[in-house]
């Protein structure tokens, strides 16, 4: 990697959180019948063009930036985001109605920077991780009733909670953010977990070079976690009660030249979408790593630097991903491979 492109790339997150205050081996998750057989061929099916939807931010004159992060849906069918670089004040997490394209502000504070949100299956209630306050906290969808669920340092480190995805009983997995100084820096990243009543963490991975996306595969029984300094998706085995990792492996190296792997999510399939930052662009791989396609915006749209992350509609295969960049903060649509299940929504 270029090491000062990986320089610019973290800088330009560490001052969106600043200005507003296993080596471990294992086997692959298997296709699930609904897979589309076209995809499994050796050759890589034509890239798609998003459609953009609507714009929702402009470049703060505070920050100097929009960032669009965790995409996720609630049982209606609202499209909520962050935007990690919202000065006080400003909306940090919005709802969108994507039939009427309206945008609601729903939450802000002075202090944190918000890079992913999630609803958990056990309470209902919205999670979402703020990147510079090293805690989680969750709040109704209407914005009300924050509550602080995790903070401080775990095992003597201060966290940097980046991407969230729950298990089916409601518990957190975390990926734990920590950028190495090259060429020389050890990496020190995490993937975290939190139980959904105590919030007792457990430290499931450590020595990760910076950890971003984290999605579970199609049993719960493992994690694709990406890896922003390596350019990498790593799958993580779980053991039965999903509270330790049993072994893993990299599984997919992307082919980032000066961009990096961002967020992710899967689909019916076990398709992994992965978010790109450095380019408004989302790859997408099979369970097995093969590279099925990959989704850009069109080529008029300029002054985009990122597809961070996406959301598949659970039932659909409408899939839409958060892009942003000097021309501002951007919903844009395309077509999944396969339809949105809980492993899809954002994170």
């Amino acid at each position: 990697m270029n090491a000062d492109r990986s320089t610019r790339c973290h800088a330009r997150r560490r001052r969106a959180v600043a200005v507003v205050g296993l080596g471990i081996a294992l086997t692959g998750c298997a296709a699930s019948p609904t897979q589309d057989s076209s995809t499994s061929q050796d050759s890589v099916a034509p890239a798609g063009v998003a459609e953009r939807v609507l714009q929702l931010t402009s470049v703060h004159e505070e920050t100097g930036m929009t960032l669009l992060e965790g995409p996720t849906f609630d049982h209606d069918g609202t499209l909520y985001v962050v935007d990690v670089a919202a000065p006080a004040g400003e909306p940090k997490l919005i709802a969108v109605d994507l039939d009427s394209h309206d945008a609601t502000p729903i939450f802000t504070d002075n202090t944190g920077a918000y890079t992913s949100a999630q609803f958990s299956p056990y309470d209902g209630r919205l999670y979402l991780t703020d990147y510079s306050g090293g805690r989680i906290i969750s709040l109704t969808a209407d914005g009300d009733d924050p509550r602080t669920f995790a903070e401080g340092p775990i095992n003597g480190r201060p966290m940097q909670p980046d991407d969230i995805a729950f298990d089916t009983d409601g518990n957190l997995f975390v990926t734990d953010s920590a950028p190495a100084s090259y060429p020389t820096g050890e990496a020190s990243g995490r993937v975290l977990r939190f139980d959904r009543e105590t919030a007792e963490p457990t430290v499931l991975a450590t020595s990760l070079p910076n950890p971003n996306g984290i999605s579970f595969t199609l049993g719960y029984d493992a994690l694709w976690v990406s890896q922003l300094d390596a350019n990498r998706i790593d799958h993580l085995k779980l053991n039965d009660d999903r509270t330790a990792v049993v072994s893993g492996h990299t599984a997919v190296h992307v082919d980032g030249g000066t961009t990096q792997t961002d967020s992710n999510a899967v689909d019916a399939s076990g398709n992994i979408y992965q978010g790109v930052h450095g380019k408004p662009t989302i790859m997408v791989y099979s369970p097995e790593g093969m590279h099925l396609t990959t989704v850009t915006v069109p080529s008029k749209d300029a002054d985009l630097e990122s597809a961070t992350n996406i959301a598949i509609r659970p039932g659909t295969t409408d899939a839409y991903m958060t892009v942003s960049g000097p021309a501002g903060g951007f919903i844009y649509q395309f077509e999944a491979l396969d339809i949105g299940v809980r492993q899809s929504n954002g994170g």
